[in-house]
């Protein structure tokens, strides 16, 4: 599903227009994104939490120049599902039919 999809099927189960569907889904990923860029969590109840993770400073290896690289400390983006969605994925019968 891709999000001209979510916004289809957002704007026909809440009759709301394409264009301000469009709008607000576009608003809150703007919204996610620059709150995790300052350094900020965002938690949804019922559906996740979106969370900046920690990754240590580590040294990788270039194979093919055969040298190190050491790559600092950083924060990845990362989404934790909450127990309700899990759950809810968890006794689908669609996805148990699919695989």
């Amino acid at each position: 599903m891709t999000k001209a999809d979510v916004i289809t099927e957002i704007s026909e189960k809440t009759g709301i227009d394409k264009a301000d569907v469009t709008a607000t889904v576009e608003a809150f990923f703007s919204v996610v994104k620059d709150s995790m860029a300052g350094g900020e969590n965002i938690y949804v109840r019922g559906f996740g939490s979106f969370v900046n993770k920690k990754r240590a400073r580590k040294i990788a290896r270039n194979i093919s120049k055969n040298t190190a690289i050491v790559i600092d400390e950083h924060f990845v983006p990362s989404f934790k599902p909450s127990k309700v969605f899990v759950e809810k994925i968890k006794s689908s019968k669609n996805i148990k039919e699919s695989v």
